[in-house]
């Protein structure tokens, strides 16, 4: 049976997040709290793991454990959007409305990853 259009949306934002991750390295790095160690190897292990998990998530016969995945992998990530909306540096400017936007947005990204688990 073929999956679903939007299971397809959701592969490719996930592919497409993932790689930029090493378009743009130092962006990710710098959301990465000190307390976490390694940023670059962190940076370049959550990138990939976004990748390979947009592109299982339109396999059907990968799709369920690769939405469990992204579920792990948000609230993996999560840290980084708090370190975010709590420091200056690491929020790129934007406003303090949009950072804190970003952490109710992670349990939206959640609740869309579940739908196929």
């Amino acid at each position: 049976m073929p999956l679903p259009w939007h299971l397809y949306l959701m592969g490719l934002l996930y592919i497409l997040a993932g790689l930029n991750h090493f378009r743009k390295p130092r962006m990710y790095e710098r959301i990465i709290p000190p307390a976490l160690p390694a940023p670059k190897a962190l940076n370049v292990i959550s990138g990939a793991a976004e990748v390979i998990l947009g592109f299982l998530l339109m396999l059907p016969q990968f799709s369920i454990i690769a939405a469990w995945g992204i579920i792990a992998l948000l609230i993996a990530v999560f840290p980084a959007n708090i370190y975010m909306a709590m420091n200056k540096k690491a929020g790129f400017g934007l406003p303090l409305w949009v950072l804190y936007l970003r952490l109710p947005l992670q349990l939206v990204l959640i609740y869309w990853a579940c739908c196929y688990t």
